[in-house]
């Protein structure tokens, strides 16, 4: 049990980085994800900047960041039952034939020049309600193509990598083929990228779902779900700390078009490398995760990495030059990434099997479900006090939320160590665990 959790003998940092690509579905998952990721990027960067050249407004970009992300506030919890009801591999393979099909639309009504404002809102809230339901099958799927649970925060972890992989990339195409042949290429190639990870989806050996049980109403699973959430104090202080970080901190992104043409007199080459910046500091966060053999002591660096994050954005408000703003936006992300991936490490590692879409979902309300009230709230705070001071009270606000959390780790570390005790993730108690288990029960593989 315990060389499970601290990894087979002999295996050097790079196969311990990489240990979760031995299951064939993951890497399919993480192959076609990799690729559709990029497209994904590219369409968030061309978005913003199309939002606002045709307008000029910051706070239409925050009513178009709240339209994408409402979906997933409003109905998440009830996707979250449907992710542990039905079967969730096929709900992705619908829930990315949907989202491929909005970028095709927005590629051709870009393209034919008959793009309107409004029509970027209904896509964008298209996509959210596609979004709802992707995100907690997506998360609760990582367990079945990843089946050991001493594995899970490596698969999470390499997720974190492969999202802000395509986060370097992505941005950066953007900014070039924006300058170069305007919005709509960004969109066509978003489009097909989608190809990608709903090849990777037919393509894997999925065995049939288990059966779940089907007469229980919704709502009664849906209170459940909330009940067990809100009353494990790991995942019920960890899921307060992201909604407040999405509230306040993670809408900095919805005002970088703006920061970037009113702050760094920048266009949307800028834009494009400064979010690649924030990606190098977020991969650079998520290859360190990779590199952790278990989720203990996960829950201590979830502070510092919220200090790290708000300093970052605190610093990146009194930016005046792009070198500079680049270095405080990679900061911010490394704390932005380190925190969210510990949080999600932690999470599905204490989870109960059968609860774990409900849980996730509520994971989404929090991460991106509350971020359209942050989005509306950036926007409206940077018509009236200035993107600066807006981006400035955001890390205040994520400072505070980290400083709060800390005063919680004894509470979540004596609530933790009974899980971590039965999963074998406490090396120091595991080999009288296991002993004391074969008193009683079958040995787990």
């Amino acid at each position: 049990m315990t060389k499970h959790a601290e990894g087979p003998p002999g295996l050097n940092k790079f196969s311990l980085m990489m240990r979760a690509f031995k299951y064939r579905n993951y890497r399919l998952f993480f192959g076609g994800q990799g690729i559709s990721l990029i497209g994904s990027w590219m369409q968030r960067v061309a978005m913003s900047w199309l939002v606002y050249r045709l307008t000029g407004s910051a706070m239409l970009l925050g009513v178009v960041g709240f339209c994408s992300q409402i979906p997933t506030f409003v109905l998440s919890p009830f996707a979250g039952v449907l992710a542990d009801r039905l079967d969730r591999y096929r709900i992705l393979v619908v829930t990315q034939t949907l989202a491929m099909l909005q970028a095709f639309l927005i590629t051709y009504l870009v393209m034919s020049g008959k793009v309107q404002v409004w029509h970027i809102i209904a896509i964008s809230t298209f996509l959210g309600l596609v979004n709802a339901f992707d995100i907690p099958a997506r998360q609760s799927f990582v367990i079945d193509m990843v089946t050991r649970k001493e594995d899970l925060g490596n698969a999470i972890a390499l997720n974190s990598s492969m999202f802000n992989g395509a986060r370097l990339i992505g941005p950066s195409l953007a900014g070039v083929l924006i300058s170069l042949t305007g919005e709509g290429v960004c969109f066509l190639l978003d489009g097909i990228s989608y190809l990608a990870v709903i090849a990777a989806l037919l393509a894997m050996d999925v065995p049939p779902g288990k059966a779940r049980p089907a007469g229980e109403p919704v709502f009664r699973r849906l209170k459940e779900g909330f009940r067990y959430t809100f009353s494990f104090a790991p995942i019920k202080f960890i899921i307060l700390l992201l909604g407040l970080t999405s509230l306040t901190g993670m809408p900095y992104t919805v005002l970088m078009p703006v920061f970037v043409k009113e702050i760094l007199r920048g266009g949307p080459r800028t834009l494009g490398f400064l979010m690649a910046c924030s990606g190098a500091g977020a991969l650079l966060a998520a290859v360190a995760l990779a590199s952790r053999r278990s989720a203990l002591g996960l829950e201590r660096s979830i502070p510092r990495s919220g200090l790290v994050f708000g300093a970052g954005l605190m610093l990146l408000s009194v930016s005046r030059s792009f070198s500079f703003a680049s270095v405080c936006i990679a900061l911010a992300s490394y704390g932005m990434i380190s925190q969210m991936a510990s949080c999600n490490t932690i999470i599905q590692t204490v989870v109960d099997d059968d609860k774990r879409g409900r849980v996730m979902a509520i994971y989404a309300m929090a991460f991106m479900g509350m971020a359209p009230f942050g989005s509306i709230m950036a926007g409206w705070g940077a018509s009236h006090i200035g993107v600066q001071h807006t981006i400035m009270i955001s890390g205040v606000m994520s400072l505070c939320g980290a400083a709060l959390f800390s005063t919680r780790l004894a509470e979540i570390r004596e609530s933790v160590r009974p899980v971590y005790q039965r999963l074998g993730i406490a090396p120091e108690i595991a080999s009288g665990l296991e002993s004391a288990s074969e008193l009683t029960a079958p040995p787990e593989d």
